[in-house]
């Protein structure tokens, strides 16, 4: 076991061994560093000002991801590169490509959020791809500038991320990512004490043992929503467990007919092989979050969250998806729809934890349809986000299974409309419209700040509606991604 945490700083080894487990990334940065280039905005992951890049090793190669500093706990970066504003242009003659792009179209103002902006396009920069408008806004959609209106921005982006890293860091890359390999020793992390400690298991059995001894600690995979308890609800967790050290489960097997993905694999690892089947799953992966929130955010988190606004869930529960829940030596697997019990809680019991969600693809004679509506397309909460999987034969429907995010208070099927539309001919509107009012029968949806009960009943309905008729009528993949990116 190993009591100090180890990361990677301006090309150096950083060992630390006083961490508390509530540290975040950027208080570490600005109050023990002084590195305070990095700024804090909105400290909940929303505005990107305290966007940092961090390396890691990805089938074996050194790869940049930008993530919100304010909800990334210290403990969380062991084994990491962090890469930060003030370190761009160290020991180089003049600036980084990106902020000289930056100075020269004009791209900052008031300049509180440059810093952010600058290492998202950084991690652009290293993706050793060209970048086009699209790439741009989805890697800029996680910051959040009021100044410049943003196209100076796009403008220094696209001259400077060609997909030809000539920085520094591209030159030692070979040599960082030596030492990061050299960091990554195979040892439970545990820095603290018995009763206030961050602990990272190296392996899923080290977690189920640690876990079993201390049911009242906190599991934080991506920390996006753990993080906001700290920095927004000033909750102390003196006991975290952070599953990132545990190898196995950041796994995604990705089969003929079904996808396996660990507790600990994040959004932006599991995107590809969701999107597979289906581009609606594509488009609602983009829109979880932004890109710093992905790359941190994980599945299983989200699901073991448990909240009735989770992007993911209805989507799995649509899907028929199956969760394995694991305490100590023991393993059980469960229909997803039956973990979620009531709101805040879910069928899982002291000391056990979500080890893996397998997800089926779907047959040949069945369609899937989710659509996500919020107050702001890009990196905002659900009002309302609806899943189905339609089974159909020669334009009858045999087989319905819809659900529904934030219309109850969990995830949950809407099982008397999926019965109304069992034997529905396709090609018959009159009864999509009868089969959209059974969901008052299935649905009794709240009011609060996102949108009334009467809005949430009356999209919900509409969204049958909408599903039933791209089914009858389903476009090909290829006709349904270029509306989805007209409609951006």
């Amino acid at each position: 076991m190993r009591k100090s945490i180890k990361f990677v700083r301006d090309g150096k080894a950083v060992e630390l061994t006083n961490v508390a487990p509530n540290e975040t990334l950027l208080d570490y940065l600005r109050l023990r560093e002084g590195s305070c280039g990095t700024k804090e905005g909105c400290g909940e992951g929303d505005c990107g000002a305290c966007t940092v890049a961090v390396g890691s090793i990805k089938d074996g190669q050194l790869k940049y991801q930008a993530v919100n500093s304010c909800i990334q706990l210290l403990g969380m970066l062991d084994g990491k590169e962090i890469i930060t504003v003030d370190d761009l242009s160290k020991g180089q003659n003049g600036m980084h490509p990106v902020q000289d792009a930056m100075l020269k179209h004009h791209g900052s103002q008031c300049g509180f959020c440059t810093p952010g902006i600058v290492m998202s396009l950084f991690t652009l920069y290293h993706t050793e791809k060209v970048a086009d408008r699209n790439s741009i806004n989805n890697q800029l959609a996680g910051n959040l500038c009021r100044c410049t209106g943003y196209r100076p921005i796009i403008d220094a982006a696209l001259e400077s991320c060609t997909g030809n890293a000539e920085d520094r860091f591209a030159e030692s890359a070979a040599t960082t990512t030596a030492l990061l390999k050299k960091l990554d020793d195979g040892k439970d992390l545990f820095v603290g004490d018995e009763e206030r400690f961050f602990a990272a298991p190296a392996s899923i059995s080290s977690l189920a043992a640690l876990y079993e001894t201390h049911p009242d600690a906190v599991i934080v995979a991506g920390a996006t929503d753990v993080g906001l308890w700290i920095t927004k609800q000033l909750r102390d967790l003196p006991k975290i467990i952070h599953l990132g050290r545990a190898k196995e489960l950041d796994l995604i097997q990705n089969t003929s007919n079904e996808i396996i993905i660990g507790a600990s694999a994040t959004y932006a690892q599991a995107s590809d092989s969701l999107s597979s089947i289906d581009p609606d799953i594509a488009e609602i992966i983009r829109r979880i979050g932004s890109t710093q929130v992905r790359a941190s955010g994980t599945i299983g988190g989200n699901i073991a969250n448990g909240s009735p606004i989770g992007d993911s869930p209805p989507l799995m529960i649509a899907l028929d998806a199956k969760l394995a829940l694991q305490k100590g030596d023991k393993t059980r697997e469960i229909n997803i729809e039956d973990f979620f019990v009531d709101y805040g809680k879910q069928d899982r019991t002291a000391g056990e934890f979500v080890r893996h969600v397998r997800v089926p693809k779907l047959a040949s004679n069945q369609t899937l349809r989710s659509y996500k509506i919020s107050k702001r397309f890009d990196q905002d909460i659900s009002a309302l986000l609806a899943a189905f999987r339609l089974t159909h034969e020669n334009g009858v429907i045999k087989e319905a299974r819809i659900a529904f995010g934030g219309m109850a208070a969990t995830p949950k099927r809407a099982t008397k409309t999926e019965k109304a539309l069992v034997g529905l001919n396709l090609n018959n509107p009159e009864g999509w419209q009868q089969a959209s009012q059974t969901l008052e029968q299935d649905f009794k949806p709240m009011s609060d700040m996102r949108a009334s009960a009467q809005y949430r009943m009356d999209a919900a309905k509409g969204l049958v509606i909408k599903a039933l008729h791209e089914t009858a009528g389903t476009p090909t993949t290829s006709t349904r991604v270029i509306g989805i990116r007209e409609a951006m």
